[in-house]
């Protein structure tokens, strides 16, 4: 039976995988559209030059706006592949492999983020509380964190269908899947790419946990943050389709 060690790799190699299809066709847009909400709960009240860490950075698009904003930015994910797309992407900032679960940082970061639901990858809640309080730690006193997540209502609404993404080179076909009973939405992926004349196929699937609202607070809680504001993205924040995703600023 695999170890989690194991179970921990294969994911890891899935986000690999997926890493060109989410830089060239995902991160930017929700990049975007989900700025003027960052901005107005967090960098509004952070001067210019201040140190932002970025976890789960991903293939760093966040980074890059926060660079040309006149942070200093560190990013840290899991995936070595998300981390070279990331380098091209903002090469003035720091970029470092590591897992949210078990990284450990000097406390001189002013802000901390974690967008587009990256949390939700991190399934267990003993592993999301580590990850809060590996944050913290990181944190100098009176730093703020910053993260969206989806909730419920965004997974019940959205996650079904398929979508497909079709260019000269690559071929992507995604079939989102939620259960209610375990609150695991699940990504079904059928990618393929050209090489040399040819195409070659891969399929692999990528999970996520739909965590409560209470969850997400008691864990909060337990890692130290004790000042916790929720904000719905779309009633709360103007982002247009995104009621369900909430954004959490802890302090």
């Amino acid at each position: 039976m695999p170890t989690q060690t194991e179970f921990h790799a294969a994911a890891i190699s899935e986000y690999d995988r997926f890493a060109a299809i989410y830089n060239r066709w995902m991160a930017e847009d929700f990049c975007r559209r989900a700025l003027p909400a960052i901005e107005k709960l967090l960098l509004d009240d952070l001067a210019p030059g201040s140190r932002v860490l970025d976890l789960c950075c991903g293939s760093g698009q966040m980074a890059r706006a926060l660079q040309t904003r006149g942070y200093c930015v560190t990013g840290l994910d899991a995936s070595p592949e998300m981390l070279r797309l990331a380098k091209e992407n903002a090469p003035a900032a720091e970029f470092c492999v590591a897992d949210a679960r078990v990284f450990h940082r000097p406390a001189r970061f002013d802000a901390a983020i974690s967008t587009f639901n990256s949390l939700a990858h991190i399934q267990a809640v003993e592993d999301l509380t580590l990850v809060f309080r590996n944050v913290r730690e990181a944190l100098r006193p009176e730093g703020a964190f910053l993260f969206d997540l989806s909730m419920e209502e965004a997974y019940s609404s959205r996650w079904r269908g398929s979508f497909a993404i079709v260019a000269e080179d690559h071929a992507c076909a995604v079939r989102p899947i939620y259960d209610p009973e375990t609150r695991i939405g699940t990504n079904r992926v059928t990618l393929f790419e050209a090489n040399d004349g040819s195409w070659n196929r891969s399929d692999f699937t990528i999970t996520q946990k739909c965590h409560e609202e209470c969850v997400v607070r008691s864990a909060l809680g337990e890692a130290g943050y004790h000042f916790v504001q929720a904000f719905d993205a779309q009633r709360d924040l103007g982002m247009t389709g995104e009621s369900g995703r909430t954004f959490f600023l802890c302090r």
